[in-house]
């Protein structure tokens, strides 16, 4: 996944993956322990891709292709995003089956932009979407919560489970901003209607707004919804050191915001979460964030909520009376 380089000058570069193995190799985390990816299966990446664009994308193995562009193959990148599909999976398999109590998925490229026919946002295959559709139908789970904090709103995440109850997808971001999606009215269709929340947000938001969001509104819609697994599409370029966004989260912040995640898992399905990867574009505010959560994954007490901001405080509570008419938060 290291051998994915979208070319010079693009922020979701090589490093991003090698300077976090580093420092996590350099100095270990008690009770982590690392496993390589497996690459995807076609067949994994058909019960969330149409079949013609999946065939798109494979067709670009060793090559140099632009799908947009900010979207760009070198010759590894179908294998890395094959890997990056896979090791979610994987990590997914690990907690279920009991092999970890809980699981970070490195991977690159990211997913959560991918749409069912499309490649966008960096991303190819839609990471997340494609582990939970895994544990659905191979795993026989009925309800996952997938969290999106990412900075940017996960279209193509929402979009996969849009109209299904199956999944609750929250999504945690900056609006209005890439990718135009994310609308506080974007509720789900169909059979799944109220199970697509979204939290758009305003810029300049910090460790204390973002503490009370996941507070009032993740935390008692968790619980309501009672997951057999959480899933987590981790971006970390609402970091106040990012280069592509403009909040203001804190490394400790991130933690702050892992402790309630895993808080729900704990209360609703033996403590089975796993994070996957997605952005997140200055190295430092990427490394110290993972290794943050990690941290807090692992038993580290995490630190107190901060207070929000009179900006953030409105926001929050726009969203939860918002979505309180059907969740009751």
């Amino acid at each position: 996944m290291v051998d994915h380089d979208p070319g010079e000058g693009h922020p979701e570069r090589p490093d991003r993956l090698r300077v976090v193995l580093d420092s996590l190799r350099e100095a270990p985390i008690t009770s982590v322990r690392e496993r390589a990816a497996v690459a995807a299966e076609v067949e994994s990446l058909r019960a969330v891709h149409q079949p013609a664009y999946i065939d798109s994308v494979l067709a670009q193995r060793g090559r140099v292709a632009h799908f947009d562009p900010d979207t760009v193959t070198s010759p590894r990148s179908v294998d890395a995003a094959l890997l990056a599909a896979g090791g979610a999976i994987a990590a997914v398999d690990a907690v279920l089956a009991g092999k970890a109590s809980a699981a970070f998925a490195l991977g690159r490229p990211p997913g959560h932009h991918a749409e069912r026919d499309r490649a966008m946002g960096f991303c190819f295959f839609n990471n997340v979407a494609i582990a939970a559709r895994h544990a659905l139908t191979q795993r026989g789970l009925e309800r996952i919560l997938i969290v999106d904090w990412d900075v940017h709103h996960g279209n193509g995440t929402q979009q996969a489970f849009y109209d299904s109850p199956q999944v609750l997808v929250f999504n945690a971001h900056r609006y209005p901003f890439y990718p135009g999606t994310g609308a506080l009215a974007e509720v789900g269709a169909e059979a799944g209607l109220g199970f697509t929340v979204n939290a758009p947000l305003p810029p300049e938001l910090a460790d204390g707004d973002y503490a009370a969001l996941f507070d009032r509104v993740l935390g008692p819609l968790g619980a309501r919804y009672d997951p057999e697994l959480v899933l987590v599409s981790a971006g970390f370029d609402a970091h106040r050191r990012d280069p592509l966004a403009d909040m203001n989260v804190s490394t400790e912040g991130f933690a702050y915001l892992a402790a309630i995640v895993c808080a729900i898992a704990a209360e609703c399905c033996g403590g089975k979460v796993v994070f996957v990867l997605e952005g997140g574009y200055d190295l430092i505010g990427l490394t110290t964030s993972i290794r943050a959560v990690l941290e807090v994954a692992t038993g580290r007490t995490p630190p107190s909520a901060r207070v929000p901001s009179h900006v953030g405080d409105r926001a929050v509570e726009e969203i939860r009376r918002f979505h309180s008419h059907a969740w009751k938060l």
